[in-house]
């Protein structure tokens, strides 16, 4: 098979000098060393910095995966181990525990002591949940496992919305889960994140979750985020919501300018622990 021999022209039809093979796997080492210091990189930034079109920077990004020196994700690439890195549930759960109590306190106080919430899985969330069973005219919906676990004793009504259980994350979801949610509302949600970024939002480790967080942010009108400082600028593998999708975030630390002008735009309403 003969390969094309340029892969960009300049706008007076000029091959681009990036074309070269070798110049390629350059700008590849040089990408991996950026993904190795920043954690992701987007294809619009490769594009830049390389002065490229978008088209050969999705090439690079496809190549670089294919050869499995990286992982695609939503517009750009994350380390290549980035699938298997999702710690356990119960690994979570120790880490960053007086942190996660005091934003599961704020994001508690956003809530209604009647009515429906939805409280989804994970670490943070489930500290949310703890504090919410003692409401007795609240129902709470959840694909949490651990949640649900508090059944007996919780003075709420604790709901689950069925699913195929994750042994990694202790989450329900899938078809199942999907089907339940298309037949419900809720007046508040809690939803919590793998990773953040300011242009992107929130992102997942797992695809179905992701489906499921998607799905109940569309079904409130109430949208809390409630996620730890450690998750910015780690944005995992499956992008589930955009910042306009949320009216509240909790969080544990002060963010840069630029975030918070980011979140103010887009009418997020920002609450530090």
């Amino acid at each position: 098979m003969i390969r094309a021999q340029f892969e960009d022209t300049g706008a007076q039809g000029r091959p681009s000098t990036q074309a070269n093979p070798m110049l390629t796997a350059e700008r590849h080492r040089a990408i991996l060393r950026m993904l190795a210091e920043q954690g992701r990189i987007a294809i619009a930034e490769i594009a830049e910095r390389f002065n490229v079109s978008q088209a050969t920077a999705r090439r690079d990004a496809v190549s670089l995966a294919e050869m499995g020196k990286a992982a695609r994700a939503h517009g750009g690439l994350l380390p290549a181990n980035f699938f298997q890195s999702e710690p356990h549930f119960r690994a979570k759960s120790h880490r960053q525990m007086g942190i996660k109590a005091r934003i599961a306190r704020k994001a508690a106080e956003l809530l209604p002591h009647e009515g429906n919430v939805f409280i989804d899985s994970g670490t943070t969330c489930l500290e949310v949940g703890r504090i919410l069973i003692e409401r007795p005219n609240l129902r709470i919906f959840t694909n949490s496992i651990p949640l649900l676990a508090f059944t007996a004793q919780a003075q709420a009504t604790i709901t689950s919305i069925g699913g195929e259980g994750r042994k990694v994350s202790l989450a329900l979801t899938g078809a199942l889960a999907q089907t339940w949610l298309s037949h419900l509302r809720f007046d508040s949600v809690v939803i919590g994140a793998s990773g953040l970024d300011v242009i992107g939002g929130a992102y997942t480790t797992e695809i179905h979750e992701g489906a499921v967080k998607a799905e109940v942010l569309r079904r409130s009108a109430v949208r809390v985020l409630a996620a730890d400082a450690e998750k910015w600028n780690r944005p995992a593998a499956v992008h589930f919501a955009p910042w306009n999708a949320f009216n509240s975030f909790v969080s544990n630390q002060q963010l840069p300018r630029n975030v918070r002008l980011k979140l103010a735009a887009q009418n997020v309403k920002l609450f530090l622990v």
